[in-house]
């Protein structure tokens, strides 16, 4: 079993930063994919970004191209998402997953993912 804890949410102003961290346990030997979702109340899961296990092969949701940035520390079973210019329609949950049978054409399928966190408020006031 592989378990996901996020942390690093808050409450910021429009423009500003935040770091979101995904701590995950376990010890997979497949070269899993770890992907960054977010939900705002009565909206569907949206895709936000994703890395592939070596850190080289990254995507991203249209929107947050320029602003947002994934990373991980895989000595350290981490995952980040460095979130900056911060606009209010990013408010939501943002959740971490873990993709342990990865497809590449698949990185923004919520389906393809295997283990989720549960997830941490983000909110950007205007």
């Amino acid at each position: 079993q592989v378990q996901l804890v996020e942390s690093g949410g808050g409450s910021v102003q429009a423009g500003g930063s935040l770091r979101l961290s995904c701590q995950g346990s376990g010890d997979p030997t497949s070269p899993y994919h770890m992907g960054w979702f977010r939900q705002a109340p009565g909206k569907e899961r949206e895709f936000v970004a994703a890395i592939g296990w070596s850190g080289g092969d990254r995507f991203y949701l249209d929107s947050v191209k320029s602003r947002f940035t994934i990373s991980r520390d895989n000595a350290k079973n981490t995952v980040f998402l460095q979130m900056n210019s911060l606009k209010p329609e990013d408010t939501a949950v943002y959740v971490c997953a873990a993709d342990l049978r990865p497809v590449v054409e698949k990185y923004n399928d919520p389906f393809e993912y295997d283990y989720w966190g549960q997830g941490t408020q983000v909110t950007v006031s205007s």
